[in-house]
């Protein structure tokens, strides 16, 4: 890969004010506000825990804090918008009170959550679904003018892994994007921003050659997001539980680097910066 390649084209997003420049890749930092997500369920539920991990997060490089109350683990059920909020909001409001310079995505499917936690400070909506879950989802995020997120995911949680299947797996993404990408900018959101889907109705196989071509999503001209962080797809390969898979995730963001990745979204930051500051300094020399 050319350095043009790893420094992307000047490119910015507009959180709220809060100008966030894409030229470089940037680290999203995972915050689970909920008490069953596949890796770290349940750390931060309390505001205080909350508010230390957010400081050692921002103080170890994280550019974004992503925090959600629903898990997304193959096999999870929907949860209610209301018991959602019970969770999220304590922890979100004390983060934002304490760090009021940080930038803060909230991870939802629900168009009331999203709402009201823009409402309460967060910045950027974060969406498994891309409105799928949610229909008004879309319509929400254009009357909120903030960016948006949107992930490709074959079915819902409760079902994703049972048997996905593609035609052509790249091709299939991107169609699924160039369709949603079009309705977003008819309603007015142009800070869109793609994730792909990472062990999102994908098999082990499916997730390797989806990060082989990440870059055929350069296409869209639009920021990615990778979050492989301690999946599945390093587990299985390795044999490792995901307490014993940030050598292997370290080892994909590097690749998802190389690839095109603009955001790469991960349980451990200080990991993830040093891997962005090797790679900068790497292509440098080049």
């Amino acid at each position: 890969m050319t350095k043009e390649a790893f420094f992307h084209p000047p490119r910015t997003i507009n959180c709220k004010g809060k100008i966030i420049n894409l030229s470089a890749p940037l680290v999203m930092g995972v915050m689970n506000i909920t008490p069953d997500s596949f890796y770290d369920g349940g750390s931060y539920r309390n505001p205080l825990d909350a508010i230390k991990k957010a400081e050692q997060f921002l103080d170890e490089g994280a550019d974004i804090l992503d925090m959600g109350a629903a898990s997304s683990r193959p096999g999870a059920t929907i949860i209610r918008p209301d018991e959602e909020q019970d969770r999220l909001l304590p922890a979100l409001k004390a983060v934002v009170r304490q760090f009021p310079e940080a930038v803060v995505s909230i991870d939802t499917y629900h168009s009331s959550t999203a709402r009201i936690a823009i409402e309460a400070g967060a910045h950027l909506i974060n969406d498994i679904s891309a409105g799928e879950i949610d229909k008004q989802m879309f319509n929400t995020v254009a009357e909120l003018q903030v960016p948006y997120i949107m992930m490709h995911m074959q079915g819902r949680p409760d079902n994703m892994q049972l048997e996905p299947s593609y035609h052509h797996l790249i091709k299939d993404i991107a169609f699924y994007f160039s369709e949603k990408v079009s309705i977003l900018k008819e309603k007015g959101v142009h800070d869109i921003i793609l994730d792909p889907g990472f062990g999102f109705g994908k098999t082990l196989e499916q997730n390797y050659q989806l990060l082989a071509g990440l870059d055929y999503f350069r296409m869209f001209e639009l920021p990615l997001l990778v979050g492989v962080s301690r999946k599945s797809m390093i587990n299985k390969v390795l044999g490792v539980p995901p307490s014993r898979a940030l050598n292997g995730t370290t080892v994909l963001n590097t690749l998802a680097i190389e690839q095109g990745a603009d955001i790469i979204r991960v349980h451990d930051v200080r990991e993830a910066s040093e891997v962005i500051k090797i790679c900068s300094f790497y292509q440098k020399q080049r």
